[in-house]
This record gives C-alpha cells, sequence and structure tokens, in this order.
C-alpha cells in the first residue's frame, strides 16, 4: 500500500506540475526564472565547475542510458532471463516515448541566462535528463538488487539516488532546464517505474510465483544467473607480483619506443629508414583524390579513441555475460590504459614533428611518433583474438584474427594517406601493441580458466554453446523457472 500511495502521489504531483507550467501560474514561473538566473551568475564564471557538471549530467544522457539498458538486456537474454530483459525493454521503451510526447504537448521555451554554459536541442518541460535517469537506473536498480548482498542494499539503493539527484541538479545549474522541468522529470520517471514494477508484481503473481518485496528486487531467485561472475573465485593469484611484473615490463617498453623513436626522429639521416619516412608521406600526398580522402576519413575515425571505446563497451559486457570471468576483462581493460600511457609518454619525450604535407586531420595536440590510433587499434583487436581463439571452434573465431590484420593495417594506411604519420611511426605502434599485449598474455594469463577446466569452451555442441544460450534466451526463458 505504501508503494501504491506513493506512485500514485508521483503521478499525481506530475499532474499538478504539469498544469501550473502549462498555465503559466506567476508564482512558479518566477521561481525557476529566478534560479535559473542565479546559478548562471554562481556557475558561469568557474570553467572547472562547469567541466564537471557537465560530466555528471552525460551519466543521464540518453547514449549512456541507451548503452546501459542495451548492454543488460543482452546479459539477460544470454544468462536465460527472458522476464527481467522484457521489463528493462517496456520501461526503457515508455520513458523513451513519454519525454519527446510531452515536450511537444507543452511546448515550453528552455531558459534564457545572461552567460550560457552548455545548450540542448528541444523544449525544456520535462527534463529528459531527470526522467531517464529516474527510469533508467531505477529500473536496473530493482532487476539487479538480488545480486547485491542485503547489507549492502540500502547504501547502494541510496547512491542510485544520490547520482539521480545530482543528474537533475546538473541540468538546473547548466541553465537547460527549470527548476519545475526536473521535478516534473523525477515524479514523472518514479510514476512509470513504480507502475512497470507493479505490472511485473501482477504478473509474477498471476502464474503463482511468490511476490517478494521490492527491497529484494524484482526476481530474487534469478541472482546466480545474474551475478556477473559467480564462477570466479580469484581474479589473479599473484596480484603483487603481477604489478611488479606489468610495471617493469611498461618501463622498458617505453625505454625500448623511446630509443627508436629518437633514432628513427632525429639520428636516421642516410639510412633507408630515413628514405622511407621521406618517400611515403609524399607518394600518398600526391595520388589524394576526394573518393580516398572519404575513405580515410572514416578509416581513419575506426581508430580513435571514440571507436575503440566503443567496441570495448560492447564487447567486454558480453565477456561478463558469457564466460562469467572478469580477468578477460581486466586483460582488455590493462591493454587499452597501458597503451594509452605509453603512447602519451613516449609521444611527449620524442616530440616527433608531423610529416612536411598537407595534414588532412589539422593541427593535432600530440606529436608524431608513435601513431596512437594504430597502437590502440593493434592493442584492442589482438587482445579481442587473443580472448577468442581459444574459447571456442567455431569458424567466427577467425573473424577476431582477420579483424586483428585488417583494422589496424586499413587505419594505418589511412593516417599515412592523410600526412598525419611517417612509416616509422606506424613501426613504434607495431612495437608498442605487440610487446605490451605479449607481457599481458604472459603476467595475467586471459585464459587461464580454461586450462584448469572450471569453465567449458563455446563449442559446437553442448549446453554451453553460445547458440543455445541465445536460442533459449530468444525463446523466451528460464528452464529453471519452468521447472
Amino acid at each position: 500500500m505504501v508503494g501504491l500511495a506513493l506512485v500514485t502521489g508521483a503521478g499525481a504531483g506530475f499532474g499538478v506540475l504539469l498544469m501550473l507550467v502549462r498555465f503559466h501560474w506567476g508564482p512558479l514561473y518566477r521561481l525557476d526564472h529566478d534560479v535559473a538566473a542565479w546559478l548562471n551568475a554562481l556557475v558561469a564564471p568557474h570553467h572547472p565547475v562547469v567541466t564537471v557538471l557537465r560530466a555528471i549530467t552525460d551519466l543521464g544522457g540518453r547514449p549512456i542510458m541507451l548503452w546501459l539498458v542495451t548492454v543488460a538486456v543482452v546479459g539477460l537474454l544470454i544468462r536465460r532471463r527472458g522476464r527481467l530483459a522484457v521489463y528493462l525493454i517496456v520501461t526503457g521503451g515508455g520513458a523513451l516515448a513519454l519525454d519527446p510526447s510531452l515536450k511537444a504537448l507543452v511546448g515550453r521555451l528552455r531558459p534564457v541566462v545572461d552567460v550560457p554554459v552548455a545548450h540542448a536541442p528541444g523544449n525544456s518541460f520535462p527534463s529528459g535528463h531527470a526522467l531517464g535517469s529516474m527510469v533508467a537506473y531505477g529500473s536496473l536498480l530493482l532487476v539487479f538488487l538480488p545480486v547485491v548482498p542485503p547489507r549492502w542494499r540500502r547504501p547502494v539503493t541510496a547512491l542510485v539516488a544520490a547520482l539521480v539527484v545530482l543528474i537533475g541538479l546538473t541540468r538546473i545549474a547548466l541553465g537547460v532546464h527549470f527548476v519545475s522541468d526536473v521535478l516534473a522529470g523525477w515524479l514523472l520517471g518514479l510514476a512509470w517505474l513504480g507502475v512497470t514494477a507493479y505490472a511485473f508484481r501482477l504478473w509474477r503473481g498471476e502464474r503463482g510465483r511468490p511476490v517478494p518485496g521490492l527491497t529484494d528486487g524484482l526476481e530474487p531467485e534469478a541472482a546466480p544467473d545474474i551475478a556477473p561472475a559467480p564462477d570466479e573465485t580469484r581474479l589473479l593469484p599473484r596480484p603483487g607480483a603481477a604489478v611488479a611484473e606489468l610495471v617493469t615490463g611498461w618501463v622498458l617498453i617505453f625505454g625500448l619506443l623511446y630509443a627508436f623513436g629518437m633514432f628513427v626522429s632525429y639520428h636516421a639521416k642516410g639510412t633507408f629508414l630515413h628514405s622511407l619516412d621521406v618517400a611515403v608521406p609524399a607518394w600518398f600526398a600526391e595520388h589524394r583524390t576526394p573518393s580516398l580522402d572519404a575513405a580515410s576519413h572514416w578509416w581513419s575515425k575506426a581508430g580513435d579513441t571514440h571507436a575503440v571505446l566503443l567496441v570495448s563497451l560492447v564487447f567486454c559486457p558480453l565477456v561478463v555475460a558469457v564466460w562469467r570471468r572478469w580477468r578477460p576483462v581486466l586483460f582488455l581493460a590493462l591493454a587499452m590504459f597501458g597503451e594509452l600511457g605509453l603512447f602519451l609518454a613516449s609521444a611527449r619525450v620524442v616530440d616527433r614533428p608531423r610529416p612536411p604535407v598537407e595534414h588532412l586531420d589539422g593541427r593535432l595536440p600530440t606529436a608524431s611518433f608513435p601513431s596512437g590510433h594504430i597502437a590502440a587499434t593493434i592493442c584492442l583487436y589482438l587482445a579481442i583474438a587473443v580472448l577468442v581463439m581459444p574459447r571456442t571452434d567455431r569458424w567466427w573465431r577467425w573473424l577476431s584474427v582477420v579483424a586483428a590484420v585488417v583494422m589496424p593495417l586499413g587505419v594505418a594506411l589511412s593516417r599515412m594517406y592523410r600526412g598525419m604519420h611517417h612509416p616509422t611511426d606506424l613501426m613504434g605502434a607495431v612495437l608498442l601493441g605487440t610487446l605490451w599485449v605479449g607481457l599481458l598474455w604472459w603476467v595475467v594469463r586471459p585464459n587461464a580458466d580454461l586450462d584448469t577446466g572450471n569453465r567449458p569452451r563455446i563449442g559446437s555442441g553442448g549446453p554451453e554453446s553460445l547458440d543455445d544460450e541465445l536460442a533459449a534466451a530468444a525463446s523466451g526463458g528460464d528452464r529453471r523457472d519452468r521447472a
């Protein structure tokens, strides 16, 4: 009854706010505009504060919300929890429909402040960030709460609530929403979340299943299936020694990159490497065409930070969902962060100028040696191939090997074509990527669970086949529940 009263109150509160905004109630109008002007004067002069606010507000943006819900849905389907996946789809889809439709209905313009520090498209009421964060984080909390130990459930719930509140407050502080917009988003999100959770509980009751309290999550019995890595007892057997080995190896690789980079940049005149660095960029510059310019642009984009991060954020959750292991994720994360550190450090100390041709990507903040795009692409796709190849005998495992060759090669050709790198910058990137991933493979042992036999590979047959997992998920559900 308390939950029903809370949902009813949230819905009624949103309705009242909607009517007050729609009919331009004077006290609310003055409050909204006075707070917007006051916060703008407080925040606008402080650029670090604006940067922090933008970082927090991005956690409630549509890209992050879609990524979180999509990853959760795919993971639940792989773990054969189709009902929870459907709940997330319905709840998230409803929020996506409510936000633009209500904004079009009300037609409220966004705040106009003296010093704009952020911009947002569309109308203002209700706040999409407030609504979306309430629904997305709230529904994910209800789904995965059974995995959280009982003593931690209240702190985790409080942390999620604090995050939702912070996201809403940043929208006001950045001057893209009024106070009433954010309050309306919270109230509407809470009401919609309550309605969908209540419907899910009725669904369980009609099928004769026990209806737990919301403090236990939507499906407490799903905890063993939705726990990220229940079969993994220890991440690394020797964490202290592993850290020492990785730090030592990182320093040695950096020293090798520094020596090679200084040689090819400033001491290789008269050698074959110097002739190569002069001839190749010039040849590419002479053979540029509009179609090749466009193709090289997209190949180059495939190796930039956004593309590499996107592939990592898709692959890592799939690793946890299918293999129930964190060690492969640790392997990939160390590959990318270690590569970034090696690239930035060596680029800074070598400080090599770009090739003396037209640079199609303009002026970049980093130096030429080694190529960060190529090194990141090598580390990413080589690490993925190292993880995929021994874990399945399916034909598609060879796609990971193809990607580990084709993607770095395409990025390398595009970067040299666009005048951004010398051939020896490519050599430095290959040196960086292969040595660093090889070191990580030797220290982290990302496929060690296969040696112990604790977790079967994804094979051409048997209950652990990925195809069987996906087929069972698509059929809607959990064999245990049917039993």
